[in-house]
This record gives C-alpha cells, sequence and structure tokens, in this order.
C-alpha cells in the first residue's frame, strides 16, 4: 500500500488540479467582457463550448496524473480512503470547497467506474451540501435612494463602465429612472424605494450584459435586472425586469449559461436563492456555468426526496405519447423526466445510439435560446427494484436492455438523461381553456422561430416533442432529430405532372436526406380548426421555403440574430400607453 508521503502527494495533486480547472474557468469568463465591449458574438459562442469542455479535460488530466503518481496503489480502495480523509481536510476552510468534493468525486468515479455511490472512496451526496453563507458575504454595490432615481443611476452607471462608451448616459439614466418609477406606480401608490443592491459582477450572455440586483422597500423586496446592450452607437439599457417570474426565466432551465466572474460562487448562489425562493439550487449552480455541481445537487436533492416519499410513490411511464427512440419515465412526486435510449429504434427512425447522443452534446453546447431543455447526463445509477411500476420496470429490461439491467436486487442504470418535467404539448392543448390553448399554439410557431434563430432546425414538429412549463412557455426535448438550419435544404414541394402522381401514396419525386418542405409543416400537426387558423395569422411564413432559405443564407453569412430572453415591454407603456416608445433595438448584427 503507498506511504503517507505518496497519500500526501496525491492528495496535493488533485487540490491543485481543482484550483488550475477554476483558475481556468476565471480565464475563459473574463474574456466575455471583452467580446461583448467588440460585439464579437462567434467568439464568445466558442468560449462558451471551451468553458464547457473544460471539466472533462481537467478531471481527465488529473485522473492520468495521479495514476502515474500511485502507480499500482491507483486502484487500491484503501488508498483513495486515505486520500479522500486529507483531501477532505486539506479543503475544510476553503470557500466553494463542494466544488473541491464533486471534482474529487469526479476522479474517483471515473478510476473505479463506481456504480451508484461508493462512500469510503467519495463524497457522496449528502457531504456535497452547498456551503451556507450570510447575504453580506456577497460582494454588492449599495444605493441608497433619498430623492431621484435619476441620481442613483447616474452613480450606477459611473461605476459599470465598458471599454465601450454608454450611447447615452442622460437618456439611459431617465430611462432606467422612469421604468421604474412607472413599475412602483402599476403595483401601488405607497411603494417606495429605499435602497438598490446589485451584484458588483457583470453577469454575459449571448448578445447582453446584465446588472443583477434587488429592490428594497418599506417592507417589500424585488428582483431588479438591467439588460445592456452594445449597439454600433454605444450601449444603452434595453430593459429593466423586476418581475419574478420574468427573472426566474432570465436564469431558467432552457437558457445558455451566464458568463459571471465570481471569486465565490456560493455566496452569489444564496443571493439568487433569495431573489428567486422557488428556483431549485441545481439551476441556479447551472446557470451560472458550474453544470457538474448542478448535476450533484440534483442529484443530492432528488435522492434525498426519495428517500422519504412513500414506497408507493413509484416510477411511472411518463406522461405522453410514447418515443420511438427514448424510454421515457418519471416519479409522480418530483418534476424532473427520465430518459433511456432504447435498443432498437422502430422504422421510420434510421439513426444510431451514438447518433442520439451527440444531438444531445450539440444542445448542451449550442445556445439554447430559451426553448431548449437543459438534458443533464448521468451514469451508473442504482434504484431498489421496488420503487419502479412493474409494467415500467419490465420495459426498461426488455428494450432498454443496454443500459439497464437487474443485479443482486439493484435495478443499475448505466446511461441517462434527466430533464425537467413538461406538460406535451399535444394532451395541454386538449385540456386547457381556450385563451390558454391559442396563446400556446402562437407560442409554439414563435419556439420554431426562436430556435430557427440561433440555428437550430427541430427536425421533428409533432405537437409531443414540445412541452409546456408553468409559465406557458413551449419548450422543445425530443432532439432525435434535431439539426443545424444549414445543414437543411429547404424547397418548395414539386408539383405533379398528372393525376398518376398525385394519387401516389409515397413522393413521386425525389427526397434527399436533408430535404425539407416546409408547405408540409402544418399537415401533420394535427390542430383543432381555430388553433389552426391562429397559427396561421401569426406564423404562415414559417411554410414557405423562401423564409428558411432567406434565413439559413443570414446565418452561412454570419448574421446574428438576436433571441431576447425577456420581454421587451416597457412599464412606462403599462401606465401611461403612448407616452414612450422603447429604444432603437436592432435584431440582427454583422459582427462575427
Amino acid at each position: 500500500m503507498a506511504n503517507n508521503a505518496a497519500i500526501r502527494e496525491a492528495t496535493a495533486t488533485l487540490v491543485a488540479a481543482f484550483e488550475r480547472y477554476n483558475a481556468d474557468f476565471r480565464r475563459v469568463t473574463k474574456r466575455t467582457q471583452r467580446r461583448f465591449e467588440r460585439q464579437d458574438w462567434a467568439k464568445m459562442q466558442l468560449d462558451a463550448v471551451e468553458r464547457i469542455e473544460l471539466y472533462g479535460r481537467s478531471v481527465r488530466a488529473a485522473t492520468s496524473e495521479v495514476r502515474s503518481e500511485l502507480g499500482d496503489d491507483c486502484e487500491n480502495r484503501e488508498v483513495w480512503s486515505a486520500i479522500k480523509g486529507q483531501f477532505g481536510t486539506a479543503i475544510a476552510d476553503r470557500i466553494d470547497r463542494e466544488f473541491y468534493q464533486t471534482f474529487f468525486s469526479s476522479v474517483t468515479r471515473r478510476i473505479f467506474r463506481t456504480v451508484g455511490v461508493d462512500p469510503a472512496i467519495e463524497f457522496v451526496a449528502e457531504d456535497v451540501t452547498p456551503s451556507e453563507y450570510t447575504l453580506d458575504q456577497v460582494r454588492t454595490r449599495k444605493y441608497a435612494v433619498r430623492g431621484s432615481l435619476e441620481f442613483v443611476f447616474d452613480e450606477m452607471l459611473t461605476d459599470y463602465r465598458f471599454g465601450t462608451a454608454y450611447r447615452n448616459t442622460e437618456k439611459t439614466v431617465a430611462y432606467l429612472a422612469a421604468e421604474l418609477d412607472a413599475y412602483c406606480r402599476t403595483r401601488r401608490d405607497t411603494m417606495l424605494i429605499r435602497r438598490i443592491e446589485m451584484l458588483a459582477t457583470v453577469f454575459f450572455r449571448g448578445t447582453r450584459a446584465y446588472l443583477v440586483g434587488r429592490l428594497h422597500g418599506s417592507g417589500w423586496e424585488s428582483p431588479l435586472v438591467i439588460a445592456l446592450r452594445n449597439s454600433d452607437e454605444g450601449i444603452y439599457a434595453d430593459a429593466v425586469i423586476v418581475s419574478t417570474n420574468d427573472v426566474s426565466m432570465l436564469f431558467g432551465f432552457t437558457r445558455s449559461y451566464f458568463h459571471a466572474d465570481l471569486e465565490a460562487v456560493g455566496p452569489v448562489v444564496s443571493f439568487l436563492r433569495a431573489l428567486l425562493p422557488q428556483k431549485p439550487i441545481a439551476e441556479i449552480y447551472t446557470v451560472l456555468g458550474r453544470a457538474k455541481q448542478g448535476k450533484t445537487e440534483r442529484y443530492r436533492h432528488f435522492f434525498q426526496h426519495l428517500a422519504q416519499s412513500p414506497m408507493d410513490d413509484r416510477f411511472v411511464h411518463a406522461s405522453g405519447d410514447k418515443g420511438m427512440v427514448m424510454e421515457v419515465f418519471t416519479l409522480p412526486s418530483y418534476d424532473v423526466v427520465f430518459k433511456l435510449i432504447r435498443d432498437r429504434f422502430a422504422y421510420p427512425k434510421t439513426m444510431s445510439r451514438q447518433d442520439v447522443k451527440d444531438k444531445y452534446t450539440l444542445v448542451f453546447k449550442h445556445d439554447r435560446a430559451g426553448r431548449l431543455v437543459d438534458a443533464q447526463e448521468f451514469r451508473r445509477l442504482e434504484f431498489s427494484p421496488d420503487r419502479f411500476a412493474p409494467e415500467l420496470l419490465d420495459a426498461l429490461l426488455t428494450g432498454c436492455s443496454k443500459t439497464c439491467r437487474l443485479e443482486d436486487n439493484r435495478v443499475i442504470i448505466d446511461h441517462l438523461y434527466i430533464e425537467r418535467r413538461l406538460a406535451p404539448l399535444n394532451l395541454y392543448l386538449k385540456d386547457a381553456a381556450a385563451d390558454s390553448a391559442k396563446a400556446a399554439t402562437i407560442d409554439y410557431g414563435q419556439a420554431i422561430r426562436d430556435l430557427a434563430n440561433s440555428n437550430i432546425f427541430a427536425g421533428d414538429l409533432l405537437l409531443k416533442n414540445f412541452g409546456v412549463t408553468r409559465h406557458g412557455r413551449v419548450i422543445f426535448y425530443d432532439y432525435d432529430e434535431l439539426c443545424l438550419v444549414t445543414e437543411c435544404n429547404f424547397r418548395a414541394l414539386p408539383q405533379a405532372q398528372d393525376d398518376v402522381d398525385e394519387m401516389r401514396a409515397d413522393a413521386w419525386y425525389y427526397v434527399g436526406p436533408n430535404d425539407i418542405f416546409p408547405e408540409q409543416f402544418v399537415q401533420f400537426l394535427g390542430f383543432a380548426p381555430e388553433l389552426r387558423t391562429a397559427f396561421l395569422e401569426h406564423h404562415a411564413d414559417l411554410l414557405d421555403p423562401d423564409y428558411w432559405n432567406a434565413l439559413k443564407s443570414e446565418l452561412e453569412n454570419g448574421v446574428h440574430r438576436d433571441v431576447l430572453p425577456y420581454a421587451t415591454k416597457s412599464w412606462i407603456e403599462l401606465v401611461q400607453p403612448g407616452l414612450y416608445r422603447p429604444a432603437f433595438r436592432p435584431t440582427t448584427s454583422k459582427r462575427s
């Protein structure tokens, strides 16, 4: 067995490996402000991918280094138990120590290919609990409101400076003050702002920078997010977001990760939890770019819930139509679904298992534009067979035998994806009130449009492949036929030459593997007549190949289309319609 010196060396190696990863994470994150100032959106997206890939590379490098140091003892559990003890002591006083613990466990799970959990050689879910922080540990800027809000925002814009100047500081200040004044008047006449507290760190995502904080009044608090846009004329405030629901969606599970250079993550997570108490902590970690920590927290929270729930709360098939590629199940008392790739795909599906995994990887690295669910990948989980409905367990063991098996009275699942549970759109439309169904239908078309603007074509547009969130927002979640718009060949339907062609069951014309015929979309959706009418009133151009080819050409030429994660409504407009028109908001940019 390795001696104490070797154990100390391995411990130091792993502590240093995490700190290198964390430094590299911050190095990539720091570049974002410069990208924003230069409107360099293409490089910003490359940075996002680099940062996502960084964790896996760092774990692999640390694993290789410690293997070299430990030699034959690298797979000795007693050695790793000793390393774990020393590692825990070494990081006991570190801020964000749960990140160190998760990194350590990633290494040991890679070495031992652990099934379930092994408390002797990894920090299990109960150990990796988020550190407790008080809100006064968060680095913020506080602004007392003693008179005009314009004085406050003038001071604030002085504090938050960029390499690009504000387009018109005086007008920006006036806009921010007027928006907050109007917001207060929409709530109640006596709603006065006493203090504004903002996180010192600027949050970046896509083409926007965000100042994130909260309003304090007498007996009330509200989130405050200011969205900043960098145009060719300079930076200006694009929106003032104060609704808890709107801020929650900004930090939601369908959004790409923020780039915010945080010296310590935990205190900021605590601050955001205070703003958004209904938001799962796993989602906050994830949207801050700490996807692995988000997975750890989701695992911890779910298995705690499972242990406390009654035994008759069993896994069952998820509601909705049965998929050809995935077996999908859920726990009724918990708001996620579990997705396993089937062993074989029914006709006409022709992709391989690896093709499906590649689609999920694409989503993980791509701008999700608020319309794609963040699917977290898990490996080698174990459950009690008693927690499964018999018909579900039979379906998993027979239809997903490559990844699911029964071993020593345990259900072992080698690979699955976990996503937030949504109401399938086709079922939602059957039960929803007329106004809600119409709104969801219109938003379904907008979801297709938003995805297309981010260079994603959903592929299979059937309603069953989309879900509805608790906010009524339509989200796409079936990725097996998803592809890039720039990979598609959008064609008009050829005209039949005679009645024989017209009556053929199959297409009489050649259809290539990437050919798409937009005119056919609406034929297969199964909309009720009134919903079909609503869809066509708002989105008839989605059935026109010219629309798609024009968009494809823009994307190929480097035109960036904004998909805003917030509504562009003005609070001033709500108070005095017609008084104020929003500032110029260009929707495309050729900067790359």
